[in-house]
């Protein structure tokens, strides 16, 4: 039997599309190429956009009971001192903060609320090798069964490609786009965590260096950043040089960079920032990653993803209850999403210029400057605080904001008069 549609890939956008289309009732299937979500994940940042559109869709105290922690603001730790960035709290927003909370906790709490609806089904180990063609028209994919090897065909009036940087789908289609160079790639490992640390995120910078770390409880998700192409010769020092760069660039880490026993124990993410011309064509749509693949500054990707995929249920949903699919409402998915994607690509890739290039260039292990210049634009921001709400608001809540549609709103579960899920 054909779907009305098949979502490859179940992170945040394919997950998210997938429970609005079953609320929209219709018959949609998420392949997911892993068994869980218990994987390393590098987006955990859950902004105020996305925050609001959970509770728009019943889920938000659901949210709340998973273990996070919440930031209202931006900072980053310079050899003057600290200095706010953005202030969240300047948004007229109910959710005006940041979670930082663990994205399986996060996919497992939509694959539950998806998995209540009827038209809903998630299949995991399967991985999409190819797609389903009749003439120009995409019609489906081809998946194996990674626990068994089974190889299976599953047809749908649509196709989305919500597989990240690394689309195979999108490989498949043959779609291409435009890549904008970028600067640095970044080495991503975990520090302990102690009871007194810093609580949130934290970002170090000065020249040479830049580090972030993301507060997940019981220990610290961390990001060295490096030039583009410099992760072969900072492997070829052994892994004692980055230990001391750490312990040298955040001294609250010295007495733990031990745990990094060896470079397996840190995995390198290839920064890239690209943009397809098109994103879809008959029968088949990307969003996400798999259209616009964002940089990690401003931790924007999982939100700017989610948005993508609330535009395309609004979009799609109609034409496919009724089991077609033409190209009109997809280029409108792209239409409305496009500018957002590119406005956000656009800031990344002015802050790698301003902030980051030409620093990566220098030695990292000179000595560190009595005191960093900040760039003119930071200057201005720290001389008007009120002017803070403006990457708060770009990053927080983003250029087009997306709501729920009226037909995938539900008021919070109730259980015996108790909401599920209250903190309270």
């Amino acid at each position: 039997m054909m779907n009305n549609a098949v979502i490859v890939g179940g992170g945040p956008a394919g997950m998210v599309l997938g429970l609005l289309l079953a609320r929209a009732g219709v018959e949609v299937t998420v392949l997911e190429k892993h068994a869980d979500f218990l994987r390393d994940f590098r987006g955990d940042t859950v902004h105020p956009s996305t925050l609001e559109l959970l509770d728009e869709l019943g889920l938000g105290e659901r949210f709340d009971a998973l273990p996070q922690r919440r930031i209202s603001s931006v900072n980053a730790v310079l050899d003057g001192g600290t200095l706010r960035i953005g202030d969240f709290g300047l948004l007229r927003s109910p959710r005006p903060y940041v979670a930082l909370v663990p994205q399986w906790d996060f996919l497992d709490l939509l694959a539950e609320a998806a998995a209540a609806e009827p038209t809903f089904t998630l299949i995991r180990n399967a991985e999409v090798t190819g797609l389903v063609r009749s003439g120009d028209r995409v019609t489906g994919v081809r998946w194996t069964d990674r626990s068994t090897g089974a190889e299976h065909t599953l047809e749908a009036a649509l196709t989305v490609g919500c597989d990240g940087r690394r689309s195979v789908v999108r490989a498949a289609a043959g779609l291409r786009g435009r890549a904008f160079g970028v600067p640095l790639d970044v080495e991503w490992f975990r520090l302990p965590r102690e009871a007194d640390d810093p609580v949130g995120g934290l970002g170090r910078f000065t020249r040479g260096q830049f580090a972030v770390m993301i507060d997940r409880g019981d220990y610290w998700q961390c990001g060295y950043l490096v030039r583009k192409g410099g992760d072969g010769p900072l492997r070829a020092l052994g892994i004692d040089a980055l230990r001391r760069r750490l312990a040298r660039l955040i001294p609250f880490t010295a007495d733990r960079v031990g745990a990094l026993r060896s470079w397996e124990d840190v995995s390198m993410l290839d920064v890239r920032i690209d943009r397809l011309r098109r994103w879809f064509r008959p029968g088949l749509l990307l969003i996400g990653d798999a259209a616009h693949a964002m940089s990690p500054v401003g931790g924007v990707g999982i939100n700017l993803a989610v948005a993508d995929a609330v535009a395309a249920a609004r979009h799609v949903a109609p034409a496919l209850r009724v089991g077609s699919a033409s190209s009109v409402p997809l280029a409108r998915v792209q239409a409305r999403r496009w500018l957002p994607a590119a406005v956000i690509q656009t800031v990344q890739r002015a802050a790698h210029h301003v902030l980051l290039s030409r620093s990566l260039r220098i030695d990292p292990d000179a000595a560190l400057p009595e005191r960093t210049e900040l760039p003119a634009p930071v200057r201005f921001v720290q001389r008007h605080p009120r002017l803070q709400i403006v990457p708060a608001r770009l990053f927080g809540l983003g250029l087009l904001q997306e709501h729920a549609p009226a037909w995938a709103r539900r008021a919070p579960a109730v259980d015996g008069g108790v909401i599920v899920g209250s903190t309270s």
